[in-house]
């Protein structure tokens, strides 16, 4: 005799239910999107640049320009304090400004360097400055800031 219910054999769904993970994927949609404009991702939080702890008295001054590369030497008067500049030179390219400092650190080996450069100058071609009076045997190479 068979049950009265009937033999069906029920089937398992094999399929999965999207619409709980559609509902949390736009929560999170709308948290994302008013939150973005929260976030300036322009901003960058620069350390800040502390004294060193001797400033050299004398020293070799390169200036960068967007349009003109300028090398000074610069010696801090004892008695006034005031900066005198000896000579300045300007040169035209990168490679006659790194010939000019050789010319300086050959002349006068003990003198530090000083980069001073635009704020509208890439940051690549001032790194490459300092590298290369690196190269030449300068041991001590700041950045002027303001």
């Amino acid at each position: 005799m068979s049950s009265l219910r009937g033999e069906r054999k029920r089937k398992f769904k094999a399929e999965i239910n999207v619409v709980p993970y559609i509902d949390v994927m736009l929560v999170l949609l709308v948290i994302f999107m008013v939150a973005a404009p929260m976030t300036n991702p322009s901003v960058i939080n620069l350390p800040t640049a502390g004294q060193s702890t001797q400033p050299p008295s004398d020293y070799i001054e390169i200036t960068l320009d967007t349009n003109k590369y300028a090398i000074s030497i610069n010696t801090k008067g004892s008695s006034n304090g005031n900066s005198k500049q000896e000579s300045q030179e300007t040169a035209a390219n990168h490679k006659q400004l790194m010939q000019k400092l050789k010319e300086y650190h050959d002349a006068k080996p003990d003198l530090s360097v000083m980069v001073s450069a635009d704020k509208e100058m890439k940051y690549d071609e001032i790194i490459q400055v300092i590298s290369e009076a690196k190269k030449l045997g300068i041991n001590r190479v700041g950045l002027a800031t303001k």
